[in-house]
């Protein structure tokens, strides 16, 4: 692979002349390696280092690579995981990818391949990184007669083998439904694997989803099978479905019609036994009538339509959502329960939460991090609405203008800058504060990524 890659990446392996060979590989290639001996090392190095994407041995003593992936899963979600092992099979890689690996790779490692493996990876966290999933616990929380609509058709859906296409806003727990037509299906013992179609460009989209033979390409030094593959007698959810070329939409169309493929550079047809579940919040009546979506397609996906209302739509959701959310994140952070007043609980319910679902999540896992108190009044909530970007502004905060608005000219220009440092720098310092110094917790604090939050910690001298 000739292009220079950009990342930080951790390996993990105990064997000290691999992750020597790995590390020289990687940093030749443009990336930057941390190194760590075994599980408990890896996650000690996540939690003082920006790291983009984790390579790890799957045999190792102490926490092996397997128990590694379910941990960087639960505290860094974002976060990839490829495996390395010498014990590669198909039923290991749809073990792993059960449990939220990126990808795999075979030892001994071909240069290409492993490089090829690592950018994809890149490309798909950049793709997922501000797509936290919602985390609902065993399923949907509300009672509003929209959830109790969308919550009879999935279990409906569920009880067939029909294709599903969710559709709806971002935020709205599309994978969450996903999850749910698996888990109530009779697949529900097979793999139910995902893939953010719109995470790749079309060349590794393909890849990813139809595998390839050995030689289909540069870096192609083994055998791979695909998402499609790997879901064997189970479901595969694709997500943003809309964002699919239409070279690759031709490819998906004769797998759902046939459920057959080849693999990129073979020959032999493979019979697949997969249900599709599709998902995407954009409009496809109007890509297929501009020519962007296949109409053959579009039928063959919309076998059983699903509608997920947004949150401004179910505002009797919000009291049970938020109560859930506090639980959860309270139990998280180590924090007694909390109360949310009436007056708070009327403050959220005004809002009209253009992220849904995802965005009350991660306000409340905030409002629990930095509240002092365990009782959450409208005041609090009010105050810290106000400290976030894209929601109401605190009702009654006074508008006056800055001091630089009193200059003019350059000056102003100059003053405007100094300002937004000093309250950069006082923000970054306020959330290392409140998170106790954890910095993957300060980036979620702030709602940026832990590789911007080095960044700026770094051009603030707070490193």
């Amino acid at each position: 692979m000739s292009e220079s890659l950009r990342g930080s990446v951790l390996l993990v392996d105990d064997d000290p002349a691999v992750a020597k060979v790995l590390g020289a590989l990687l940093t030749q290639a443009g990336l930057t390696t941390h190194a760590a001996r075994d599980g408990r090392e890896a996650l000690s190095v996540l939690e003082r280092r920006a790291v983009d994407v984790v390579v790890s041995d799957v045999r190792m003593p102490g926490m092996d690579g397997m128990t590694l992936l379910s941990e960087v899963a639960r505290g860094w979600p974002d976060v990839p995981v490829i495996l390395l092992t010498a014990h590669g099979t198909v039923p290991l890689a749809v073990e792993a990818m059960k449990a939220g690996a990126a990808d795999f790779v075979l030892k001994p490692f071909d240069r290409e391949e492993l490089l090829f493996t690592i950018r994809k990876a890149l490309l798909r966290a950049q793709g997922e990184a501000s797509r936290e999933p919602l985390r609902l616990g065993g399923g949907f929380v509300g009672s509003s007669r929209g959830l109790a609509e969308v919550q009879a058709l999935l279990a409906k859906a569920a009880s067939g083998t029909a294709t599903v296409l969710l559709r709806g806003e971002s935020g709205t727990g599309k994978e969450l439904a996903a999850k749910a037509v698996h888990e109530h299906s009779p697949r529900r013992a097979g793999p139910f694997v995902k893939l953010h179609c719109a995470a790749l460009p079309d060349t590794l989209l393909e890849s990813e989803l139809f595998g390839y033979e050995k030689g289909a390409f540069t870096g192609a030094a083994t055998r791979k099978p695909g998402r499609v593959e790997l879901a064997h007698g189970g479901t595969l959810f694709l997500d943003e479905i809309g964002d699919i070329s239409p070279a690759v939409q031709v490819k998906l169309l004769r797998v759902i019609q046939e459920r057959e493929l080849e693999r990129l550079g073979g020959t032999q047809t493979l019979k697949v036994d997969v249900r599709f579940v599709a998902a995407t919040h954009q409009p496809l009546e109007e890509l297929v009538k501009a020519g962007r979506f296949r109409e053959d397609l579009f039928y063959r996906l919309n076998v059983v339509p699903v509608w997920l209302p947004p949150l401004r739509q179910r505002p009797e959701d919000i009291e049970p959502l938020a109560l859930h959310f506090l639980d959860v994140h309270a139990k998280a952070n180590g924090r007694p329960p909390f109360t949310l007043t009436p007056d708070g609980l009327a403050v959220l319910q005004a809002q009209p939460w253009p992220g849904n679902v995802r965005q009350l999540q991660n306000f409340l896992e905030r409002l629990v991090v930095l509240s002092d108190g365990q009782e959450l009044t409208g005041a609090d909530v009010t105050r810290e609405l106000g400290r976030q970007p894209g929601l109401a502004p605190a009702p009654g905060a006074p508008d006056v203008a800055p001091p630089a608005a009193q200059a003019t000219g350059t000056d102003a220009a100059r003053t405007l800058e100094s300002q937004r440092k000093d309250t950069e720098k006082q923000a970054l310092a306020d959330a290392l504060k409140r998170a106790n110094d954890n910095r993957t917790l300060a980036a979620r604090l702030l709602g940026i990524s832990r590789r911007t939050l080095y960044n700026k910690l770094e051009e603030h001298g707070l490193l």
